[in-house]
């Protein structure tokens, strides 16, 4: 009798370290995120209204809006002020049609719009085909990758903005780590 001769075992190894995840700081440098953000500034919010690149202390009581990206690379587009400087812009965006008493919705659409805007030209920069969801406001969502990120810090009317992009996806497990809490392989 002749003995069957099985293929070795396939752990997946091969398959996660030839799938490594394009990190967003390969494709778009904190320049372009800039650039991005100013641009949409301008067209949106008016040419005398300037992002100065100074980092700055974000407050305590923070406000987000982003949009996620998804191809590719899939992360979030997330820009995260004060909530005060959040209502000014809202105000700075809406101009005379600004309600005299801004609630949440207002803010919401018009940060959220600014996020749309930022977010959408930050797809345009990275290669291949995305898709863009639609904007979100609220607490800022979490970093699951910290090398996946690309921040930058400016001032507007002296208050500080963040703009970041920052991968959705956690790393690819490496061939070290064993997903089996017993210690056995596969």
């Amino acid at each position: 009798m002749t003995a069957v001769q099985h293929p070795p075992l396939d752990t997946g190894e091969r398959r996660r370290t030839g799938d490594a995840r394009t990190l967003i700081t390969s494709l778009i440098d904190p320049a372009t995120v800039e650039a991005i953000a100013v641009d949409a500034w301008v067209a949106l919010v008016g040419e005398e209204e300037l992002l100065v690149p100074v980092p700055g202390d974000l407050p305590a009581d923070t406000l987000s809006a982003w949009v996620d990206v998804v191809g590719p690379w899939t992360g979030s587009v997330v820009l995260t002020t004060g909530r005060q400087t959040a209502a000014d812009l809202t105000r700075a965006l809406l101009r005379e049609a600004a309600p005299e008493l801004l609630d949440h919705e207002d803010v919401a659409d018009a940060f959220g719009e600014i996020a749309n805007v930022v977010g959408g030209n930050v797809k345009a920069a990275l290669p291949g085909p995305s898709t863009l969801g639609l904007p979100e406001v609220g607490p800022a969502p979490a970093v699951r990758h910290p090398e996946d990120v690309c921040r930058i810090d400016v001032l507007w009317r002296g208050q500080p903005l963040a703009v970041s992009v920052q991968g959705a996806l956690p790393s690819l497990p490496t061939p070290h780590d064993n997903p089996h809490p017993n210690g056995a392989s596969l």
